[in-house]
């Protein structure tokens, strides 16, 4: 009996091994073109040049953070500014946010990337606070932090759902703060260009 548990064991680890071996590569793949559509959508632009990835670690509540900055230029070199990664803790658990800037700091757009919200409540922070909506942030700076009007803010929570917002709000307030923390040659690194189309290599 303990032969035959041993073996089951041991040809259950090696298909879930091998398996996991064959989705790895797929689910890269699609957590990128999430990310290259998500940068799109948040600078409000579809052919823009991404700069590599620039890693802002800032000390927050006592705890050091990772922000991930992207900086944006258009197809003629101009600045449009960047998208930025920021990850807080929500009502759920991490509630992690992609929050588009303009050179000035102003808000363009923003998704979310990952949560664990509560489906119809929490979770409908993936729309209440885009543009035209009760909550919209869109246009506005976070360099006066935005906090939820229950706070005292200048913005509507979502019903029944305050503390995911401010969990939101401080994402959104965070990622600006690595935004303007990003150090000035940040985006001399490699760029590419993402594109609704792939280019061929020349």
């Amino acid at each position: 009996m303990l032969l035959v548990l041993t073996g089951v064991a041991v040809v259950m680890g090696g298909i879930l091994a091998y398996v996991n071996h064959l989705t790895e590569g797929p689910i890269a793949e699609q957590k990128k073109l999430t990310l290259d559509n998500g940068i799109k959508t948040v600078m409000v632009s579809d052919n823009i040049v991404v700069a590599d990835p620039v890693e802002v670690k800032q000390n927050v509540d006592g705890k050091e953070l990772t922000y991930i900055i992207y900086q944006v230029k258009d197809a003629q070199g101009q600045d449009l500014g960047a998208a930025v990664e920021s990850t807080t803790m929500g009502f759920g658990g991490d509630l992690k946010v992609l929050v588009g800037f303009n050179p000035e700091g102003t808000i363009l757009g923003y998704t979310l990337l990952e949560h664990a919200e509560t489906p119809g409540l929490g979770a409908k922070a993936d729309l209440w606070f885009q543009k035209g909506q009760k909550g919209d942030i869109i246009g506005k700076s976070p360099a006066e932090p935005l906090t939820v009007s229950k706070d005292g803010g200048q913005v509507d929570a979502i019903t029944a759902s305050t503390i995911t917002s401010r969990a939101f709000l401080k994402a959104v307030n965070q990622a600006y703060n690595a935004y303007k923390a990003t150090p000035a040659d940040a985006e001399s690194g490699a760029t590419k260009q993402v594109n609704e189309e792939k280019e061929d290599n020349v």
